[in-house]
């Protein structure tokens, strides 16, 4: 096996292209309704497979990658803060495409597109299954068929998440760079000045320990004794919420035609997290209903320049896992107007006219 060209810097990923990919906490959504865009509530832990290869599954080295701790049910989203040039990102849940609904491919397609763009896209919280909205990813075991992976294909064999950039063609990214440059010059001096270099994005929140060194990975090496088998995880889906994958206005010729760099991001249990890696797990998920009630954010993205990327009937028709699971007894309360921040295109208030 050879590496992958992806590296861990703290708790991101980051992939060839300037790629940055963060795993983040948040409240798990209603099954039923369509709601605002729940809070980051801090970073899952990413270690790399191949620091505990005498105490993880054959599989899972066979696979390399990394892996990160999520209770069940509990809800998280990528974000892509940091990614500060133009790429393609595909993203895979039990290597079914987050996006199209199709299976898992190695290069790019617009029929339908299989990837999110970057830095366009910010974030994604879900698979694409709805006009302007997204189902949030919820962490479900594998074998009782809820994952979007039993769903779509039928069988359950893959679980956790895989990542794949593209960078644009060199020739194509030379010219991007070359406006950017000029863009910049023009906004923060003119005359060929040079632009201000943003300080870097903070390692976490307060009081989080400063970002480990960045670490390559690949090919694990072979294990010292042989593991035991343990809980795999994969993705379902949960509530609904006001979100847009945004199509890309690029040809696809401008992108590359093979990938920079992959990842496969292996899921697990807590017990097993503690039992593979000596470290304690994060708390378990945050009461969403105190929360809401603490008055604490809940935000609305919007992209006036953006176009929504329809939804496939793939993906469209996937099923949430209190289906599978039960009903969700986890106590719930919407939050107030004043509550929901709205970001980026903000419609804003209306300006009153008068008699002049």
């Amino acid at each position: 096996m050879s590496g992958s060209g992806v590296r861990i810097d703290g708790n991101s990923l980051r992939l060839p292209g300037g790629v940055v990919v963060r795993f983040v906490r948040t409240l798990r959504l209603p099954e039923t309704g369509t709601h605002p865009l729940p809070p980051g509530l801090g970073e899952f832990p990413v270690r790399r497979v191949a620091d505990f290869a005498d105490r993880v599954p054959d599989e899972w080295r066979e696979r390399g990658g990394v892996m990160l701790p999520v209770y069940l049910r509990e809800a998280m989203w990528l974000s892509f803060a940091g990614t500060t040039e133009p790429a393609a990102l595909q993203v895979g849940v039990g290597k079914v495409c987050a996006v199209s609904g199709k299976p898992w491919r190695n290069r790019l397609s617009r029929r339908p597109q299989n990837y999110v763009v970057l830095p366009r896209q910010p974030w994604l919280d879900g698979i694409n299954s709805g006009k302007g909205t997204v189902r949030q990813f919820v962490a479900v075991p594998l074998g009782l068929g809820a994952t979007v992976e039993g769903q779509v294909t039928g069988e359950e064999v893959w679980g956790g998440v895989q990542l794949q950039s593209f960078p644009l063609k060199e020739e194509v990214l030379a010219e991007w760079r070359r406006r950017e440059r000029e863009r910049q010059a023009a906004a923060f001096g003119g005359y060929g000045a040079a632009a201000p270099v943003a300080a870097p994005a903070p390692g976490g929140p307060p009081g989080s320990p400063p970002p480990a060194p960045a670490m390559a990975f690949g090919a694990p090496p072979p294990p010292a004794a042989a593991p035991r088998r343990a809980a795999a995880m994969g993705l379902g889906v949960g509530g609904s919420m006001r979100q847009e994958v945004y199509r890309d206005d690029r040809s696809l010729k401008d992108w590359a035609g093979e990938p920079a760099g992959r990842v496969f991001v292996h899921l697990v249990t807590p017990p097993e997290w503690r039992r593979i890696t000596g470290e304690a797990p994060p708390p378990s998920p945050v009461d969403r209903a105190a929360y809401t009630r603490a008055g604490l954010p809940w935000y609305d993205y919007y992209d006036d320049d953006a176009e929504d990327l329809a939804p496939t009937d793939t993906l469209g028709s996937v099923k949430p896992v209190g289906e599978w699971l039960g009903d969700d007894l986890d106590p719930w309360q919407n939050p107030s107007t004043g509550q929901v921040t709205p970001l980026k295109d903000a419609p804003g208030k209306p300006v009153e006219d008068g008699d002049w």
